[in-house]
């Protein structure tokens, strides 16, 4: 593992190891070559480079801070927990940083419309505002579920101006607002751009998402360096398609004395068909114009999942975090509903930081394990989102 380095990936074909590829109709696939061609002129034109980097400081407010949690740390013993605030970007979480860089994209290609899916309504809302920005028309699909479940976000998405499709069928989340989008992406795939909200899809997107995200963790190991003149041993983060968990484990997957662990949702329980922990429980398979890790029903086709976080209910994951499981580079593991919500209240109460349900599960996960570290050891969780649109449901939930 000492050898190995993580650089190249993915290959020309956008495989990551037996993950990744383009599995689209044949004539997509050149939209999704045009789009790579696209996307590698503009990673290496300057202009672009200093532009988005110009908007990460001046719009965004990134470089995030890292905030060591000392209250939490000391509640519970052993390690200290420290969180890379994600939730503190403009639009709260860290999706408005690949939104970005696809709006730019968007713009520089002259798509006359950019199509994306949203599950909790962060990805939606960090997109529009970025279609708002550079002037691009923008339509989101959202599940019917997710609506109603997070009706801060939907409000931010129409003042913000986009088009909101309200998706029904199926279980009205986010694997059949995915479903929905694609298939209005494919009406025009010349003149729109399917901006994907995580590390998923055809080829180029795990990759372009990954990139524009990775700017997460080149700051965090800086951050770390320079204020603890070392790196932290553990760095963790929740896992869905899995776009805030490469975004920081990029920058560290080459210091393998520091543990990754990507943490997804267990929901009622892995003995239980309500969850959403792929990597746990999956098998490889194909989804949504990938090879990855899938769960499947019993007949082959994506299962009905669940978590409390929209934004994890999702039936795969990005084909780099199943090539990493495979490799055993970054750790998988999974926590509850309960273990979430738990950890949404505590972090809320003992350190004035509402959190995102999604960012929660990683939060949860560093309560359940710093007691077994010692006090000299240090786990990074990222903490990719705030809590604002979960507010309702979580003090309805809790009878608050």
């Amino acid at each position: 593992m000492t050898n190995l380095s993580f650089a190249p990936m993915p290959d020309e074909q956008g495989y990551f190891g037996a993950y990744g590829g383009q599995y689209v109709p044949t004539e997509l696939q050149k939209v999704m070559n045009d789009i790579n061609a696209a996307y590698e002129e503009i990673r290496q034109c300057t202009e672009f480079q200093q532009e988005l980097a110009s908007l990460f400081a001046d719009y965004v407010g990134r470089p995030s801070p890292i905030f060591h949690a000392k209250r939490l740390s000391d509640q519970l013993g052993g390690a200290q927990i420290l969180l890379k605030r994600e939730d503190l970007n403009h639009t709260g979480a860290h999706k408005i940083n690949h939104c970005l860089g696809e709006a730019l994209l968007a713009k520089f290609m002259g798509k006359k419309k950019v199509i994306a899916e949203t599950g909790a309504g962060q990805h939606g809302v960090a997109l529009a505002t970025a279609c708002a920005l550079v002037g691009i028309p923008c339509e989101i699909h959202m599940g019917q579920a997710d609506i109603e479940k997070e009706h801060p976000n939907v409000v931010k998405m129409k003042i913000l101006g986009c088009n909101l499709i309200s998706v029904t069928r199926g279980t009205a989340t986010l694997k059949d607002a995915v479903d929905s989008a694609f298939e209005e992406y494919l009406k025009d795939p010349e003149s729109f751009i399917y901006a994907i909200g995580s590390v998923v899809g055809p080829h180029p997107f795990p990759k372009m998402v990954r990139d524009f995200q990775s700017i997460i963790g080149t700051e965090a190991r800086e951050q770390c360096l320079t204020r603890y003149k070392r790196l932290p041993d553990v760095v963790t983060a929740c896992v869905g398609g899995g776009s805030n968990a490469i975004g920081i484990f990029t920058a560290f997957l080459d210091d393998t004395q520091v543990k990754l662990v990507g943490v997804e949702p267990a929901g009622e329980g892995l003995d239980t068909q309500r969850h959403a922990a792929t990597l746990t429980k999956g098998k490889p398979g194909h989804l949504h114009g990938m090879a990855c890790y899938v769960l499947e029903d019993e007949d082959g086709n994506p299962a009905p999942v669940h978590s409390i976080a929209s934004g994890l209910d999702y039936p795969g994951i990005g084909p780099q975090h199943s090539y990493l499981n495979d490799l055993g580079r970054v750790d998988y593991d999974s926590v509850t509903d309960q273990e979430t919500l738990d950890a949404f209240m505590r972090l809320s109460r003992v350190e004035g930081i509402i959190p995102a349900l999604e960012s929660a599960h990683a939060v949860a996960w560093a309560i359940r394990t710093a007691p077994t570290m010692q006090p000299n050891q240090q786990i990074l969780v990222n903490l990719s989102g705030r809590g604002d649109k979960d507010a309702d449901f979580v003090a309805n939930l809790l009878n608050l």
